[in-house]
C-alpha cells in the first residue's frame, strides 16, 4: 500500500466573528488519498464539504482560523510560503468549481482563459499554448475547438462551460483535482456526460481526485472510497461498495433509504427526520443524535471517536448493531 498522495489530520477551521466567539466550521476531519484514487466526499448541505477542500488549497477567508495538518506529496501545506503555495496550486492541484460561470472572465474569449494559464505557469509561447488548448478541449469531447477557442462564454451552454472547466484543470497536468460538486447546476444528462469524461480523464491521466457532492449515488459511479460528513465531521469513511451494500453509520443508512426507489414507482419517499445540523450546532457528544432512532444518554455525553466497524472507519457508539436503519 502506497503513502497518500494527500493527508488531512484533525483538521479543523472555525471562523472568527466580531465581539463574538469563533464559529467552527470542521471538527477534527481526517482523510488519505492515494495517486491515482477517486475519493468521494458526501452530505448534505452545510457539512463542511466545500470547506474541507478549500482547506487544502488554503483558499480560506482571512477570518478563518485553522488547526491540525494538510500534507501533499510530502510537503506540509500550512508550511508553505506564497511562492511554494503559488506553485502547488499552478502545477500540483487543480480544482474545478460548481459554477463555472463564476471562475471565468464574461468579456474574453475561452481561448485567452485557458492560453494565459499556459503562458503564465508552463511558459509556453502563445502559438504553443493555442496549440495544448485545442488538444485540451477535444480531450473532454468539445468538438470543433478552433472556433470554440474564438468564442466567449456567454456563447456555451453550462455543459460545455464545465468541460472548459476541465480542460484548464487539466492544462496545468496537476497530480490531484478537486472537483467541488461540478454538475449540481446541469441537468441529469448533461450531468452524467461531464462525470464520464471527468473520470476518464481521470483514469487515462492516472490523476487522484477528490469529489465533493451531496448524491451519494454520483460519488458510487465514479469513487473507489467515499466518505460521509455530517456537521464539520466524517462519520463513515469506507469502499464505496461497501459503504452502499453494508454502511456502519446510522447517518449513512438513513441518507441511503431516502433515495428515490425507481423499481418501486409510487412508494412513499423516505425521509431523514429533523433539518442537518452544523458545526457550531453540535455541542457536546454526537451531532447526529436528535435525528438518530439509536441515540442513547451517551450519544449525548461522549463524542464517538472513529473506530474500525466491518469493512467501515465509523464514528458512532452503536455502529456494531446490526440492526437495520431506516428514517
Amino acid at each position: 500500500m502506497t503513502d497518500p498522495l494527500l493527508q488531512v489530520d484533525d483538521l479543523h477551521v472555525s471562523i472568527r466573528r466580531p465581539r463574538a466567539e469563533p464559529r467552527p466550521i470542521l471538527r477534527g476531519v481526517s482523510f488519505g488519498i492515494r495517486a491515482g484514487e477517486a475519493f468521494g466526499l458526501v452530505g448534505e448541505s452545510g457539512s463542511g464539504k466545500s470547506m474541507t477542500a478549500r482547506s487544502v488549497l488554503r483558499l480560506l477567508p482571512d477570518t478563518a482560523r485553522t488547526g491540525g495538518t494538510i500534507t501533499f506529496d510530502g510537503v506540509d501545506v500550512g508550511g508553505l510560503n506564497a511562492a511554494g503555495l503559488r506553485r502547488l496550486r499552478s502545477h500540483s492541484i487543480a480544482m474545478i468549481f460548481q459554477d463555472p460561470r463564476a471562475h471565468i472572465n464574461p468579456v474574453r474569449t475561452v481561448g485567452d482563459f485557458l492560453c494565459e494559464g499556459l503562458v503564465l505557469t508552463r511558459g509556453a509561447t502563445r502559438k504553443d499554448a493555442r496549440r495544448v488548448a485545442r488538444r485540451l478541449l477535444t480531450d473532454v469531447r468539445i468538438a470543433d475547438a478552433g472556433r470554440r477557442l474564438r468564442q466567449h462564454p456567454y456563447e456555451l451552454s453550462g455543459g460545455l462551460l464545465q468541460r472548459v472547466m476541465i480542460a484548464a484543470a487539466l492544462a496545468i497536468e496537476p497530480k490531484l483535482i478537486l472537483a467541488d460538486e461540478p454538475t449540481t447546476a446541469l441537468d441529469v444528462t448533461t450531468q452524467e456526460e461531464v462525470m464520464a469524461i471527468l473520470d476518464e480523464q481521470r483514469r487515462r491521466r492516472e490523476l487522484a481526485l477528490l469529489f465533493i457532492t451531496h448524491d451519494l449515488d454520483l460519488a458510487a459511479a465514479v469513487c473507489d472510497r467515499t466518505a460521509v460528513m455530517y456537521a464539520g465531521r466524517i462519520v463513515e469513511t469506507a469502499p464505496t461498495g461497501a459503504l452502499h451494500g453494508d454502511s456502519a453509520h446510522p447517518y449513512t443508512r438513513a441518507l441511503l433509504s431516502a433515495r428515490p426507489a425507481t423499481a418501486r414507482p409510487g412508494e412513499r419517499l423516505v425521509t431523514v427526520p429533523g433539518r442537518p445540523a452544523a458545526a457550531w450546532e453540535a455541542g457536546e457528544g454526537c451531532a447526529f443524535r436528535p435525528r438518530c432512532p439509536r441515540a442513547t444518554e451517551q450519544c449525548g455525553q461522549d463524542d464517538p471517536a472513529d473506530r474500525a466497524v466491518r469493512e467501515s472507519v465509523v464514528a458512532c457508539h452503536h455502529a456494531h448493531a446490526d440492526t437495520e436503519v431506516t428514517a
